[in-house]
């Protein structure tokens, strides 16, 4: 019986290094698990912890100093290279050492024109105070929240190169990228700007959110937006695409066309979605940026981080954790002669006592108010327990309100919730129009932690499929059949079908043949027709991944916990993704030790980002 190639061990031992041979082993291992490098003190403390584990040796790092395959010095080029304690592959450490750097450059490009930018916004000044007129103080916000933190965070984003707007879901990251468009376009009519997100879903569901944020209703700021739009056709000339995309990917390699020698022609770029950027893709975005360009980059900090290796965005958020949202006095000054209202304006709390090591000061603002969900209760309240890993038993146990939003948490997997979720898929089966129908899809959806096994994805796409059969709703077969919900699994750029998009299959009338339909507001139908035959990798979509739903919404969501609360991927940022997808009703399917246990376990990637930021600042 052959047993699987470890290729970890395959790697480590390729070097013919005895004493290199457990770090090379752990330093890959980790890189597999997202880390873009380890951190051997912590390493060697955890095999102090595991007594049992005899199978890693603890590191000697005088060792690792003395092999011909290491290098302290950054600029020499060695296999790995060993930073403050961090080991890495040379190709993660130059990754790392990329973004520092540009980001940085950015920064520095900002001296130049800094005064331009602030004469050109109190040139604009009537403009402006019109576009946030619309934000009002509520007497139930706290201090905190009644700030108005969009207009901090348009005109923080005005005055800088690089700017981090973060925020939870519903806090009006779209809503101030949409007026800082506004304020740009006003300013400078030609100028180009860019749309991006790591995703085909998440950069249409980008365009999108900012046409919607356009367009959304009869308030001032949005009459004010609207005829910018109607005199200049600004937004609708705007394009959202993939990173790929925008840096020209060259198939087969790891290249783009776009790089530091053949920078991006744009003025802005602006990309969202940031925390599913891998330490690879995240360097070569910011080599494509011109040093005088504007990159303003959008994402959930608390969030998953990407698939890949790296917490990239989140690490550069962590360098403000003591002064985020913090401003020095005479920046606080221009801010707040664009807020009517004193209760909105940014007190003295947030004043910069000290000028910290770092170069990253007043460049991230995060947007504390959810308009969506509120602090105090339901899924806002429930959520926020979750990610600052305080999730009290009177919590999980609260009743259910008759009405509005809430997180109910479930120990019966088998309870009448679960039937009830199930239920909300018969409205789009019972759609006929197919524009309503795909809608609906979106209504409800189970998110599962784990793939496979009674817990995952595959076995409630089959429970759900089965059930919906016995109430005489759907006939599933092995191949398509009529209602089925898919999800495209890899990118076709052929057909304009990325990973993640949501369609249904359904019987054309004319021709009796099976037909996928996808939501396309650029269609006069609202959606797009494709014949399964030309479909690619794809699967029934009753219920998906956590990890998947990144940046999608549900009326709806069912989260599917498994009963084993040693499962290392449970931890409070998957449970914060998955409740913070619903928009009205989240069911906790989970006992309530294992969901305990996973707000207690954070994701901690190894990175030596947020420290070498501040060492290399100085």
């Amino acid at each position: 019986m052959s047993h699987p190639i470890d290729v970890h061990k395959e790697f480590a031992s390729f070097f013919n290094d005895k004493a290199l041979e457990p770090a090379a082993y752990a330093v890959s291992l980790k890189l597999a698990e997202g880390h873009t490098c380890l951190n051997i003190e912590n390493y060697n403390n955890e095999l102090e912890q595991d007594s049992q584990n005899v199978e890693f040796k603890p590191i000697d790092i005088k060792s690792l100093t003395e092999s011909q395959f290491v290098s302290e010095d950054e600029n020499v080029i060695q296999p790995f290279i060993l930073n403050n304690g961090n080991l890495y592959l040379q190709r993660y450490f130059s990754y790392e050492t990329d973004i520092i750097k540009k980001i940085e450059n950015l920064i520095a490009h900002e001296g130049s024109n800094s005064l331009c930018k602030e004469k050109d916004l109190k040139k604009h000044k009537d403009f402006i105070l019109d576009l946030f007129s619309d934000h009002k103080v509520h007497k139930e916000f706290s201090e905190e929240e009644n700030i108005n933190w969009q207009l901090v965070a348009a005109i923080t984003s005005m005055l800088s190169n690089f700017s981090i707007i973060t925020g939870g879901p519903g806090t009006g990251k779209t809503t101030a990228v949409a007026k800082l468009l506004a304020i740009l376009y006003t300013i400078k009519p030609d100028i180009k700007i860019a749309l991006a997100a790591p995703t085909g879903k998440a950069a249409a569901r980008m365009k999108e959110s900012l046409m919607s944020a356009v367009i959304r209703g009869d308030k001032e700021e949005d009459r004010i937006i609207r005829e910018l739009n109607d005199d200049m056709n600004s937004f609708d000339k705007l394009k959202a695409s993939t990173l790929h995309r925008l840096l020209g990917y060259q198939p087969g390699t790891h290249y783009f066309k776009h790089d530091e020698s053949n920078p991006l022609d744009y003025d802005v770029v602006i990309v969202d979605e940031c925390s599913m950027i891998g330490a690879s893709l995240m360097a070569k975005l910011l080599q494509a940026i011109k040093p005088t360009a504007k990159l303003i980059m959008l994402g959930d900090k608390d969030q998953l981080a990407s698939v890949e290796a790296g917490s990239i965005f989140g690490d550069i958020c962590l360098t403000q954790k003591s002064s985020m949202n913090k401003v020095s006095a005479e920046r606080m000054k221009i801010i707040n002669s664009f807020i009517k209202d004193k209760k909105a304006s940014l007190s003295a709390d947030y004043t910069l006592i000290t000028q910290e090591s770092n170069k990253l000061q007043q460049h991230i603002i995060e947007l504390k108010k959810s308009w969506r969900f509120k602090s105090t209760e339901g899924i806002g309240e429930f959520s926020h327990a979750v990610i600052s890993g305080n999730l009290p038993d009177e919590l999980i146990t609260k009743p259910v309100p008759k009405h509005g939003q809430y997180v109910q948490v479930s120990n019966d997997y088998n309870a009448k919730e679960l039937y009830e979720l199930i239920d909300g898929y018969k409205a789009y089966i019972l759609e006929k129009d197919i524009a309503k129908a795909l809608s609906k899809i979106n209504q409800v959806r189970f998110l599962c932690a784990v793939k496979s096994g009674e817990y995952g994805v595959s076995h409630y796409n089959h429970l759900i499929s089965s059930y919906l059969a016995k109430e005489g709703l759907l006939a599933p077969t092995n191949s398509f059949y009529e209602n089925q919900p898919i999800m495209i699994t890899q990118n076709d750029k052929e057909h304009n079908l990325f990973n993640g998009d949501v369609g249904l299959i359904r019987k054309d009338t004319p021709t009796e043949k099976f037909m996928a339909y996808f939501e396309d507001a650029e269609s006069e139908l609202g959606y797009r027709v494709i014949p399964t035959t030309y479909l690619g990798e794809h699967t029934t979509v009753f219920a998906m991944t956590i990890h998947k739903s990144q940046g999608s919404e549900f009326n709806h969501v069912g989260i599917v916990l498994p009963n084993d609360e040693n499962i290392p991927l449970l931890t409070r940022e998957l449970i914060y993704t998955a409740i913070t997808r619903a928009k009205d009703r989240a069911i906790v399917f989970s006992s309530n030790e294992v969901l305990k246990a996973g707000t207690i376990k954070q994701v901690e990637r190894a990175s030596g980002i947020t420290k070498r930021f501040t060492k290399l600042s100085n």
